[in-house]
């Protein structure tokens, strides 16, 4: 069996490294780019960091504002016509996950028109060409949608979210800044990096892994460990750490996926606009429990990188000091502990059990999952 990688193509990092925008344009030879953003980030000027240094250097550009959290097919067929209007041949996404899945959905479809719909491109659509060159401005630490091969789009007729998998969305350069995550309030931070940490703690997990990945997730997990609790509080190292962090646990998961987590997550966000990183890092523990007899010794490496002491415990107490280590972090930047606390209605468990259990990240899982299991954990985390 062969095992793939697909990373993007350039990479740039550290604080003001932001300047490397420009110059990547000018050596492509870029005409025109839409700048997709949410409208949070131009309130605050976070974009305009951004949109400065194209009049800088006077690089013609057009902004696309309306992404918002968890972002929809109306969404995107919005965008589409914005790059179309524009006259553009390139994007610069700005922001978190939302903007960047956004942008990849619109650069998708703009050389793939027969995906126009959108909901078509669900699951590993069979594209023909690669995307409109996107160049990825991160401005939270969590979703590495940046050097990720996925992007996820909801549908709200369906009330239900999908994942896209496709090599030809990937952002041609990264611009990974911390000081454009200087800005973020410490909800966002919290969350987003909660997310980061499910993303390598499942990827490290996941029924594909091996080793070059695990190496990656490993790494990453202990970045994120030693580094959340100082970026929610804005410390500049803890905010370099989250950067690089999360970047590494997308390097890995984006080649060997993701597992039940995203999968229960996914419904969540589709049923009640959950920020993403919540629902993730409400579900983490949970679902830890549920997977400890399926993951040999990789919970005593979670817990190490977690800075826990594992010496001289036996396979129940690592496996219980790595969900407890996970707890203790996601309890110490914020996040509620349980689904109820953030609007999760009782009723809806049902649906949304069978709605997660058709979530394409939850065939990764190491324990296999019914719709039954599933509704047992979503009741322990109610």
């Amino acid at each position: 069996m062969a095992n793939r990688m697909i990373l993007n193509e350039t990479s740039y990092f550290g604080a003001g490294s932001i300047a490397e925008v420009v110059n990547e344009i000018k050596k492509r030879a870029f005409k025109k780019t839409l700048v997709v953003t949410d409208p949070d980030l131009l309130k605050f000027n976070v974009t305009q960091k951004v949109t400065a240094l194209l009049e800088q250097a006077g690089h013609p550009y057009e902004v696309f504002s309306d992404v918002k959290a968890n972002p929809t097919v109306g969404v995107v067929k919005n965008g589409i016509e914005a790059f179309k209007k524009a006259g553009a041949d390139s994007i610069v996404a700005v922001g978190g996950g939302s903007a960047m899945d956004t942008a990849k959905a619109i650069g998708i479809i703009i050389n793939n028109p027969e995906f126009a719909d959108v909901t078509s491109l669900e699951g590993v659509a069979d594209t023909k060409n690669p995307c409109v060159p996107i160049i990825a401005v991160p401005t939270t630490a969590g979703t590495a949608a940046e050097v990720t091969i996925n992007y996820v789009i909801t549908d709200e007729e369906k009330k239900r979210k999908f994942v896209c998998v496709d090599p030809h969305d990937i952002p041609i350069v990264a611009v990974i800044d911390s000081d454009m995550m200087s800005s973020m309030p410490k909800g966002l931070t919290a969350s987003t990096g909660m997310d980061a940490l499910t993303h390598a703690i499942e990827g490290y997990t996941t029924l594909a892994a091996w080793e070059l990945t695990d190496m990656m997730h490993l790494k990453a997990i202990e970045i994120i460990g030693r580094s959340l609790r100082k970026a929610v509080e804005n410390d500049p190292e803890g905010r370099e750490g989250m950067a690089l962090g999360q970047y590494v646990a997308g390097m890995g998961f984006s080649n060997v996926g993701l597992g039940v987590v995203h999968g229960m997550a996914h419904p969540l966000g589709a049923f009640y606009d959950t920020p993403h990183g919540i629902a993730n890092a409400v579900l983490l523990p949970y679902v830890m429990e549920y997977n400890a007899d399926y993951t040999g010794e990789k919970f005593k490496y979670i817990a190490e990188a977690m800075g826990v002491d594992t010496t001289g415990m036996d396979q129940a107490a690592y496996r219980k000091a790595a969900v407890d280590a996970v707890r203790q972090l996601s309890k110490d930047v914020g996040i509620p502990e349980k689904l109820r606390e953030i609007g999760v209605k009782e009723e809806d468990l049902q649906a949304l059990s069978e709605s997660a259990f058709a979530d394409v990240c939850t065939g990764g899982n190491p324990r296999p999952c019914t719709v039954e299991s599933i509704l047992e954990i979503y009741k322990k985390a109610f």
